[in-house]
């Protein structure tokens, strides 16, 4: 939770420092301030745990940090709205904004399909029967957090998080899984162009 935090307070301020190739895109990226904090490696982590990358006890783990990410990064951008504002399009968006982190919350909480807010797909919740008691716990507590402070401070990103392959950049932060896809191969090579 403390890496998640600090990558968000990272990213926030690589909003203000990042080039962009148009000027539409740099006006959007002001307006919603978004950010992309993900995985690294996860591959790697299940491995070492002695867990397959598709099983059970790989999906729950890989759900529980995912969710503990995500609350994590949308508590830390209530914190920085607190501090600094909201993003500039919040207020046209906190309808729909308060939505959707609602319903990210019932989905840590494994609620019933009738509970969800505006939904015709229910999502799958964490597994609170086979998955590690003190990652559901956080998971729990970092999206409790994240609406409490939500609803006082809004957010300052309109998104936080992003499941995408990291592909490079992966291999050069030392990583054996490069995102959230699983090893490829024990011994790879990777020839870059230019």
């Amino acid at each position: 939770t403390h890496a998640c935090k600090l990558w968000t307070v990272v990213l926030e301020i690589s909003v203000l420092m990042a080039q962009f190739p148009s000027k539409e895109i740099a006006l959007r990226s002001f307006q919603y301030r978004t950010l992309g904090l993900g995985f690294a490696n996860i591959g790697a982590l299940l491995m070492i745990q002695g867990h397959a990358y598709d099983s059970e006890e790989g999906r729950n783990i890989t759900a529980a940090l995912t969710a503990i990410l995500g609350g994590s990064a949308y508590k830390t951008s209530a914190l920085l709205a607190k501090e600094h504002g909201a993003f500039e399009r919040f207020s046209a968006n906190k309808e729909s904004m308060m939505k959707v982190i609602r319903n990210h919350r019932r989905a840590v909480y494994a609620a019933a399909e009738s509970e969800y807010e505006g939904l015709t797909v229910k999502p799958q919740g964490l597994n609170h029967q086979n998955t590690d008691r003190f990652l559901l716990e956080e998971a729990k507590k970092s999206w409790d957090e994240a609406l409490q402070l939500g609803e006082l401070y809004g957010y300052r990103n309109a998104q936080t998080t992003v499941l995408a392959p990291t592909g490079t950049i992966g291999l050069v932060m030392d990583c054996d899984t490069t995102g959230i896809e699983p090893d490829f191969a024990l011994v790879k090579f990777k020839k870059l162009a230019g």
